[in-house]
């Protein structure tokens, strides 16, 4: 069904490989353009080294990641990263509006101050965020809903084709999860999402495909998904990994534009 679709990224036959351990051996993958691409896998698996070697954080050991834009070959593109909460200092002395300006730095020259130009950008997003009037706020005093709308904000505010996202429901309580997931369909309008989570039936009723990472690759491209492949791939009953019953087609409708 993704025929039609133009891709982002390809990847083939990907292995990495990091303190003399293989943790990801012949991985094959396509994202393409307004995807929203859900990751799941068990703790371990390879999730978080699969998206930082499509970040660039991490080489190859064998394989290769091509890129492309409006179908051809090119050697990268722009992408905009949410991390795991746990990677934040919170107590760096930084606000909200120098955060999400600092998602603009490589569009401005090394010892070039940001412009006019580049602070409208950051204000519309503030604003998109939900969070005027906390601009000058320091991180250290934000909720973490506060924080992980200023981070999301710092990722998109390049206009990137794709934006990752790694755990993102380590940051918030149920009450905002909707709010985000919102937020994440819009921001799909304009650009691909790869969704990092260990949260199956969140992300299942979210995103428009799905891979399961444990060191090897499964994907499922705008398919439902059986209990019987799930306890396969996660080693463990179905209910402990759903959180109660999951229906046979966990994917909510949806139609690739």
């Amino acid at each position: 069904m993704n025929n039609h679709l133009s891709p982002l990224i390809s990847i083939e036959c990907l292995s990495v490989a990091y303190e003399n351990r293989t943790v990801l051996h012949n991985v094959n993958l396509s994202v393409y353009e307004k995807d929203f691409l859900g990751i799941i896998g068990p703790n371990g698996g390879g999730k978080t080294t699969l998206i930082k070697t499509i970040l660039g954080l991490l080489k190859p050991s064998s394989g290769k990641i091509n890129f492309y834009l409006n179908e051809q070959p090119v050697d990268h593109i722009s992408m905009g990263y949410l991390p795991q909460y746990n990677s934040i200092d919170r107590k760096f002395p930084i606000s909200v509006e120098e955060v999400i300006l600092s998602g603009l730095s490589s569009q401005k020259s090394l010892i070039g101050s940001f412009t006019h130009k580049h602070r409208d950008k950051v204000r519309q997003v503030i604003t998109r965020m939900g969070l005027d009037g906390l601009e000058h706020r320091a991180i250290g005093q934000l909720s973490g809903g506060e924080l992980q709308r200023a981070l999301l904000g710092r990722a998109i505010v390049s206009s990137p084709q794709l934006v990752i996202l790694d755990e993102p429901s380590t940051y918030i309580d149920k009450q905002f999860e909707a709010r985000l997931y919102k937020l994440l369909s819009e921001i799909n309008r304009e650009c691909a999402i790869i969704l990092v989570s260990h949260d199956i039936g969140t992300v299942l009723q979210n995103v428009k495909s799905i891979a399961c990472v444990n060191e090897t690759l499964d994907y499922h491209p705008d398919t439902g998904i059986t209990s019987e492949w799930l306890e396969r791939n996660f080693h463990c009953p179905i209910e402990l990994v759903g959180h109660g019953e999951l229906p046979h087609r966990v994917l909510g409708e949806h139609h690739h534009q």
